[in-house]
């Protein structure tokens, strides 16, 4: 495991910085590398406010877009709301439609079937369009490539609106709008939105131009909120506002199908991470199992007993996809292991009768335990479909995008994609793919890195000290927990193996001075080492622990190094 200490940053400013908010360097230090140099930077950062949220308008193509949906409302269409079946997709979708159906009744949505359309705008989803007099479709956390797909749509007189935030291709599809904050001509002040966070904008316009304000949206923040943390985009930025409000609002007025997952849980407050791995998850489980208009039902319920019933069937869907997966990733490590893959550069797997709803789930497991760019491809219809995902630093779009001419089709970003091929591609695919990665992956992107905010003594870990680090959340990507390094430290003889097989590490760890309890999961092999005192720098995270009512500071232990 490496360990990267990060750049303090600008003495002067953290000083400065220090004196203005009247808070330790540490915590001044901290900001300082997070971007936030100023006390109105500083205030914006601690305080988020809906209002620093940036004019929807700025978005190239958005002024179009709401004209259109305008007019369809004026002239009485039918407009259908399509979108992926993911947790990002689908909560975008029930945001959408929701609040068109506010004021006005003519919208459906339509999730496409993972098994029998795949990713994205389908010809299927078109055709069911045209069937029913839908001549305006809202295509939502997909699109920005569906050049063909629009053009077809357009020949049978049906318009697009496309909300996307993954990266665009060369060409655009020739739409009404196209709203992707990542295209080259796109002003927008902030690029990092997830699906759901494109459809808010657009929701955020209607809203505008009908005499709203972002006040009156904040009972679609927890959809936001859920789509951002799933999706894995950062938490900075009009991200981080809407996440602060979408984390409140699932806390105190969540919607009835959040509700209805939450009243399972039995945990009075949920935080950004049990978004991730509690919520995310059972959502996603719907349209993994079974199908996308599970999901889109559950979040746009208004009936409690309803979306219960609901919340049940996705909780059994969701059992399942974990022993499903359970199963796949074992195979998966077997035929790495028969194939003699175990130092390769990549790890490429496929078995055709793999469950196409959980390969991803297995290419981030492949990915903890070989760490390194993954792809687990399974049979889908006449042709091989995977997922993919990347390690810390490394381009996985980048690469596949090298590996274009054994591919059908492929999207995504940096750290995971999806992609179609033909099976007789196959071979040179993960040949290519396998020399691509080789020739362009840096020495030290190759083993997994723990990035250290900085290294502190054990009499800054205060209870004030944690009050203030408390407010830098909602935690996630470019906005994460901060990680502190401590050395020459040890034990107080209290280091034991804990857990069912005895992997996790109870240990107290103190400078002769002061003195904390810690927890290291998965380093239950380092007791041994610590019984006897020895000195040891390690890594960690700060958290608060409750025992029997009482509430004490912990620290939750990444890695250790022991001194020799």
């Amino acid at each position: 495991m490496r360990w990267t200490l990060k750049e303090a940053g600008d003495q002067q400013k953290i000083e400065q910085l220090a004196d203005d908010l009247a808070v330790d360097q540490p915590i001044a230090s901290l900001l300082v590398q997070r971007g936030i140099e100023t006390f109105e930077e500083a205030k914006a950062f601690f305080r988020p406010s809906l209002d620093d949220l940036h004019d929807p308008f700025l978005m190239q193509d958005m002024q179009k877009g709401i004209e259109r949906i305008e007019k369809a409302i004026a002239a009485q269409e039918n407009i259908l709301v399509f979108g992926d079946y993911d947790v990002d997709g689908t909560a975008a979708v029930s945001l959408v439609s929701s609040y068109l159906k506010s004021y006005y009744p003519n919208i459906a949505i339509y999730i496409p079937d993972r098994y029998q359309e795949g990713y994205g705008i389908s010809y299927q989803g078109i055709d069911f369009a045209e069937d029913n007099e839908f001549s305006l479709i809202i295509a939502l956390d997909c699109g920005i490539k569906a050049i063909e797909k629009v053009a077809y749509a357009k020949e049978k007189g049906i318009d697009f609106i496309i909300c996307d935030h993954h990266r665009p291709g060369d060409e655009l599809p020739k739409a009404v709008a196209v709203l992707d904050p990542k295209r080259d001509d796109c002003k927008y002040p902030y690029d990092e939105l997830c699906g759901c966070g494109v459809g808010f904008k657009l929701v955020q316009a209607l809203a505008f131009r009908r005499g709203q304000t972002t006040d009156d949206l904040q009972e679609y923040l927890d959809l936001v909120a859920t789509a951002i943390a799933a999706d894995i985009v950062p938490i900075t930025g009009e991200n981080r506002i809407l996440t602060y409000y979408g984390l409140e609002r699932i806390n105190t007025a969540p919607r009835l199908g959040i509700k209805a997952i939450i009243d399972q849980l039995n945990k009075p407050k949920l935080s950004i991470t049990d978004v991730v791995f509690i919520i995310a998850p059972r959502i996603n489980a719907a349209g993994r199992m079974k199908h996308g208009n599970h999901a889109v039902e559950l979040l746009t319920s208004d009936d409690l007993e309803e979306a219960l019933e609901f919340a049940r069937a996705i909780e059994t869907y969701n059992t399942s996809r974990r022993d499903l997966d359970k199963l796949i990733t074992k195979e998966a490590l077997q035929q790495i292991e028969i194939n003699g893959e175990q130092k390769n550069f990549t790890s490429v797997v496929y078995q055709e009768d793999w469950h196409k709803g959980v390969i991803g789930i297995v290419a981030s497991r492949l990915t903890e335990t070989y760490y390194r760019p993954t792809l687990v491809f399974t049979k889908n219809g006449e042709k091989l479909a995977a997922s993919a995902r990347s390690v810390s630093g490394f381009d996985i779009y980048n690469a596949l995008e090298r590996c274009s001419d054994t591919i059908e089709q492929f999207g995504g970003h940096k750290y995971a994609a999806g992609l179609t091929l033909l099976p007789e591609n196959y071979r040179a695919f993960k040949e290519k793919f396998e020399t691509v990665v080789k020739d362009t992956i840096p020495k030290e992107l190759r083993s997994p890195e723990i990035k250290i905010d900085q290294e502190i003594e054990m009499a800054d870990i205060t209870p004030k000290f944690y009050r203030v680090l408390r407010q830098f959340g909602p935690f996630g990507p470019k906005n994460m927990k901060p990680v502190f390094l401590v050395r020459n430290v040890f034990d107080t003889g209290y280091a034991r193996p804990v857990g069912a097989d005895e992997s996790h590490l109870k240990l107290k760890i103190t400078d002769s001075h002061y003195s904390f309890d810690a927890i290291g999961f998965g380093l239950g092999n380092y007791c041994e080492p610590l019984k006897n005192r020895q000195p040891f720098d390690c890594v960690f995270t700060i958290e608060e622990n409750v025992w029997n009512g009482k509430v004490s500071l912990q620290l939750n232990v990444k890695d250790i190094k022991v001194q020799v």
